[in-house]
């Protein structure tokens, strides 16, 4: 089920939504979209790839790495929503968190509580990020705040 939705959407759904923005001309959305649907695809073809003996398995530290490097790509877009709203602060803020805990969890081989941690972390990053959707969907659909983004810099 998760690798399922790691092609479908978070990788495949995100790509067209970045393509989508494209059009409109709006770029930290289109890079947003399409890095981490590329980054959901990426994460599946190492898990399916190792599965399918098409490649060794990543080792805690390479892992590590990767997920540190999106950790990074992150903080950066994170800047970005300095200049949008709060609820895109709070998803950008959080993701980035959740990047840097899940490399230190490889690089460090963390306690299981560690992981635990991470985890929940993990949910509330996924909370906002759907609270962040759907507001822009409802307002949009409204014409009116139905849930506040707030203020936007």
């Amino acid at each position: 089920m998760i690798l399922a939705m790691g092609i479908c959407y978070g990788g495949i759904a995100q790509i067209i939504a970045g393509i989508m923005e494209w059009r409109k001309g709006n770029t930290f959305a289109t890079t947003a979209f399409i890095s981490y649907g590329l980054f959901w695809l990426s994460l599946v073809a190492l898990i399916v790839m190792t599965k399918l003996g098409w490649a060794t398995k990543s080792d805690d530290k390479a892992m590590a790495a990767y997920l540190f490097m999106w950790g990074l790509f992150t903080l950066v877009m994170f800047i970005g929503t300095l200049r949008l709203n709060r609820a895109l602060q709070v998803v950008f803020g959080t993701l980035t968190i959740l990047f840097f805990l899940l490399a230190y969890g490889d690089f460090a081989a963390a306690s299981p509580g560690f992981k635990h941690f991470t985890g929940y972390e993990g949910i509330v990053c996924g909370f906002s990020a759907v609270y962040t959707g759907l507001a822009q969907v409802l307002n949009e659909l409204y014409g009116k705040v139905i849930l506040p983004l707030g203020p936007v810099k």
